[in-house]
């Protein structure tokens, strides 16, 4: 399936896959960071595990991507294909629960759209780039408490994104609705120093928290 993003310069086409689980819960938009596209094998092993516990996924690439370039476009042009992804997503399943996810640049644009007002039921940010690494004095929070929805951020503890962790502590703390999951020793990718896994399994094994997020729970660990 692809869907047709209305961007200043034309119309452009981003590749998705939607892929359905049994007796659905709703539905997760998942969107790459952005170095990879949405078929790195981390996405990829991260929606198998959502769908295993009944939530229908469906990943989808920036524009950028599709064009074969390296480096992300304008913001304006990620927030504006989280707006057609999220549209396509109501138009075909119609009365079900929609939540935003992102990889790092992803979820951060994912963030960016529903602080513009998108509406999504709510947003799961796998490492959310807090700020550029060694530079906490750029934080990338100013539009969060303008976030709605009930927001999840899972986070590794080696993070250079979001050193110091108490920077990233006080953000959510400055948001409407936000918890964060620790993954603990886990790098920006949720890589554990000295030990070596499949980027799928990484993906899945973070997945935990996040069901238990979308399922409504308030506590998790």
């Amino acid at each position: 399936m692809s869907v047709t993003v209305a961007l200043p310069s034309g119309d452009a086409t981003v590749s998705t896959a939607w892929e359905d689980a049994a007796d659905s819960r709703g539905v997760v938009a998942i969107a790459h960071g952005a170095g990879a596209g949405m078929d790195h094998p981390f996405l990829v092993g991260f929606a198998a595990a959502l769908r295993e516990s009944g939530f229908t996924t469906v990943r989808f690439n920036f524009p950028y991507v599709e064009a074969g370039r390296r480096m992300p476009g304008p913001a304006a042009h990620a927030i504006l294909t989280w707006r057609a992804v999220v549209d396509r997503i109501r138009a075909d399943a119609p009365g079900a629960p929609v939540w935003a996810c992102g990889k790092s640049y992803g979820g951060r644009m994912a963030s960016m759209a529903v602080a513009d007002g998108l509406e999504v039921d709510g947003l799961v940010y796998l490492g959310y780039p807090l700020h550029p690494p060694g530079r906490p004095d750029k934080p990338r929070v100013e539009h969060l408490p303008a976030v709605r929805p009930p927001q999840l951020f899972v986070e590794g503890t080696n993070d250079p994104f979001v050193q110091p962790l108490s920077q990233l502590e006080e953000a959510v703390a400055s948001c409407q609705d936000a918890r964060i999951a620790w993954f603990e020793g886990g790098g920006h990718s949720f890589e554990v120093k000295g030990r070596k896994r499949p980027a799928a399994e990484v993906g899945a094994s973070v997945a935990g928290p996040v069901v238990q997020f979308l399922g409504g729970a308030r506590e998790f660990g």
